[in-house]
Parts: C-alpha cells; structure tokens; sequence
C-alpha cells in the first residue's frame, strides 16, 4: 500500500483505527482519504486495510 505517495508494507489485517494509532495520529485532527475517497471517521474501525490501498493522511494544525 502506499501512505502519503511513500510504500508502505502491511503485515497482516489491519484496521485504519490501528493503523493510525500505532503512527501516534490524532483521529479528531486528521481527514483520511482512501482510493480516492474521504473515510468518514465513523468508519475506521471497521475498515480493514488492503495491500494495494493509496492512503492519504491531511493533517490539520491550528493558526491564524
């Protein structure tokens, strides 16, 4: 799979849930898009990643 245009090799199933968390991301500052598509929040337990996924991760940060 690839995550943010870098691959990334996925050892067993994995959910999005844990797979961000093991990567320390912060699930009400992020906005994660998959294929193509945004993954409501709502989603990423049950998500279950694919080996042949494009993964972007957006990363929000407050300022003005």
């Amino acid at each position: 799979m690839f995550v943010n245009g870098e691959q990334v090799h996925l050892e067993g199933e994995q959910s999005m849930t844990s797979f961000l968390e093991a990567r320390n991301y912060l699930k009400d500052r992020i906005a994660v898009e998959v294929n193509g598509a945004i993954l409501p929040k709502k989603e990423y337990d049950n998500y279950m990643i694919k080996q042949d996924d494009k993964i972007e991760i957006v990363c929000f940060v407050g300022g003005g």
